[in-house]
């Protein structure tokens, strides 16, 4: 039988990039920075191979290094040097993050993106002051009920009002970008009013507006020092089951003054970037998460992946589902890759 239809002849090699229907870019990713306000010297984060702790005077050389790969945006996460059960040092004049921000944004040409959360700032990892429920056996919150324990859960409410002055701190410092990720009703109008009545109103806001209740992110904890003291964060992050709630989360965001809409974690989550890149005309943004980082090089380390391949694989991916902007730990080494 005669074959008429013949893809493969489209997948010669000088033909192959013409029709490719994806690229990819070093301007498209985002490489995350931490930086430690309690050493002096740069630390290692075990769990997330490639990648370490920078004291706040190394900060500006740690993303001059970014820079060099031809990744032209970072964003800034912060460990204190004290916590509290308010997480006060979020918002600090001297705090780590905004003094990280002032030296980085006045010596470099760096984009700076800066995580706006209470997670590493509280004593008990939680993302906001805590406040107590009674749950009865239906999960509801009731009177109190014989038999039946409190259970802790953030206070909503009062944690926009903490969200409001490290946003608005973090822009006095310079920061071009602001990116809160706590998952709270309301983060993103509460914080748009800081802004706009701060005179920051140029200031944009890239929301975690889609942020999941994953287990892919325990090597970021350690690498943040953010993992909470007790319980876990199923009250406000989202149900790993939901993909319709995600559109109503992205919804209520834009509504709110959302500029760009992050997906958090990336490739389980790909179907949940898709869905947002055809329901919303706004920049989609995806967070290639730590585990799914760490767990790449764990394959590789055992020799049963190529890690270079299976990055840029997964970066694509990332990309071919949606995403304009990707937020991951394989930032530098996809865009060296890319640039030669």
């Amino acid at each position: 039988m005669e074959l008429t239809h013949r893809p493969r002849r489209l997948r010669q090699d000088r033909i192959r990039p013409l029709v490719s229907e994806t690229s990819l870019e070093p301007s498209d990713l985002i490489a995350p920075v931490f930086v430690d306000a309690t050493t002096n010297e740069r630390v290692p984060i075990e769990s997330m191979p490639g990648h370490e702790r920078v004291p706040i005077d190394e900060a500006v050389a740690r993303v001059e290094e970014v820079r060099e790969t031809g990744v032209e945006a970072v964003m800034l996460f912060g460990i204190p040097r004290s916590k509290d059960p308010e997480g006060t040092r979020a918002w600090a004049e001297d705090g780590v993050v905004q003094e990280a921000t002032r030296r980085i944004t006045s010596e470099t040409d760096a984009y700076v993106v800066t995580d706006v959360c209470l997670c590493e700032y509280t004593d008990h990892g939680h993302c906001g002051p805590l406040e107590e429920e009674l749950r009865g056996e239906n999960g509801g919150v009731d009177e109190p009920v014989a038999g039946h324990e409190a259970t802790t859960t953030v206070d909503n409410d009062a944690a926009l009002e903490r969200l409001e002055k490290i946003a608005t701190s973090h822009a006095e410092a310079g920061a071009d970008m602001i990116a809160p990720s706590g998952m709270m009703d309301g983060m993103v109008g509460a914080i748009r009013g800081a802004l706009d009545e701060a005179g920051f109103e140029r200031v944009p806001i890239m929301s975690y507006a889609a942020k999941y209740e994953s287990a892919f992110y325990g090597p970021f904890r350690d690498a943040a020092d953010g993992t909470p003291s007790f319980g876990d964060r199923r009250h406000y992050q989202m149900d790993p089951a939901n993909a319709r709630e995600a559109i109503r989360e992205v919804e209520l965001d834009v509504e709110q003054g959302a500029d760009v809409l992050m997906v958090k974690p990336a490739l389980p989550y790909l179907d949940i970037v898709a869905d947002l890149r055809r329901e919303f005309d706004h920049p989609v943004a995806a967070y290639n998460v730590s585990g799914e980082y760490a767990m790449l090089h764990a394959a590789a380390e055992k020799g049963w992946l190529e890690l270079e391949e299976v990055a840029l694989e997964s970066l694509l991916s990332i990309k071919r589902a949606g995403a304009d902007l990707i937020l991951t730990y394989f930032a530098e080494d996809v865009a060296t890759r890319l640039q030669e």
